[in-house]
């Protein structure tokens, strides 16, 4: 039962302790195929920390809200909503930085869509940054970094350019062109990451299309890094060069693809510095 003296009150630690433990727990039986009934969740909840269903379902969301922001999957049904209590950013903090596996998942083997051509979506568009982001949210952010944290987990890179280098087998053989199904090269596991490119694939007429697969948990909006390798290549070849930007790879996968020119589709902007022993002042001056 919901507590009277607890209605129109902020949310106490363990309050919020309590729910973000409930909600990776069904996030956790929810990417495993496990079944779970988020009624009964909540119900639970109710019981132990005496909140209101509609307090607990708001909640729930503004968990799915910051987890989406983290780059992380989150639980269908409990759409995002972003006016938040300052106080879950902490909550959610205290558990991710306990449960650190969370952050490195990789799914066994996403399951295809039963034609390739469902997996494709259009790419969304730039936007601007919202005005006012909370700075527990930003902190948090910091601290998780998703494309940092994507970038480094060569689990899950390898695991969505596996995912493409079947799929455009499939998608090539679903177009009676299994001549060029079978040429399909997964070129980062064969040669390294030096190409600029994972995947090479055709198009039916039988030209290249070099694929630069980049994977997510999070969702579309999720950003990642290019390599300065990468976006020579795609200026060297913009004809045939293109990303893959696979997302909701826990969870759906779907993939958009970005072709050159980038600065027309993606906020491009440098956040590494080469640094070297060697001055390059003199041949600045010639």
């Amino acid at each position: 039962m919901a507590s009277k003296a607890k209605f129109g009150t902020h949310w106490q630690s363990d309050e919020l302790d309590a729910i973000v433990a409930d909600y990776f727990a069904m996030l956790a039986a929810n990417l495993s195929g496990q079944r779970y009934v988020k009624s009964s969740h909540s119900k639970g909840l109710m019981a132990r920390i005496g909140r209101t269903h509609h307090s607990i379902e708001f909640k729930y969301q503004n968990i799915s809200a910051v987890l989406d922001e983290l780059g992380l999957p989150w639980i269908p049904g409990y759409r995002p909503k972003r006016n938040y209590q300052s106080a879950i950013f902490d909550a959610i903090d205290r558990y991710l930085t306990k449960h650190s596996d969370v952050l490195e998942s990789v799914p066994i083997s996403p399951t295809p869509p039963a034609l390739p051509t469902e997996i494709f979506v259009a790419p969304p568009p730039l936007v601007s940054v919202p005005e006012r982001i909370p700075e527990g949210l930003k902190r948090l952010v910091r601290k998780f970094d998703p494309v940092a944290r994507d970038h480094r987990n060569r689990s899950l890179g390898k695991a969505g350019e596996e995912f493409v280098y079947n799929l455009e087998r499939r998608r090539l053989a679903a177009v009676g062109r299994s001549d060029l199904s079978q040429r399909v090269r997964w070129v980062a596991a064969e040669e390294g990451d030096g190409a600029g490119y994972d995947v090479l694939s055709f198009n039916t007429t039988g030209g290249e299309r070099l694929l630069e697969v980049k994977t997510t948990n999070g969702s579309a909006r999720t950003p990642f890094f290019l390599t300065r390798n990468e976006c020579d290549v795609a200026k060297e070849r913009p004809e045939d060069w293109c990303i893959y930007r696979v997302h909701l790879f826990a969870r759906e996968p779907r993939i958009f693809t970005i072709s050159p020119p980038l600065e027309l589709k993606l906020d491009l902007h440098a956040e590494l510095w080469r640094a070297s022993f060697y001055s390059r002042a003199e041949e600045k001056r010639q």
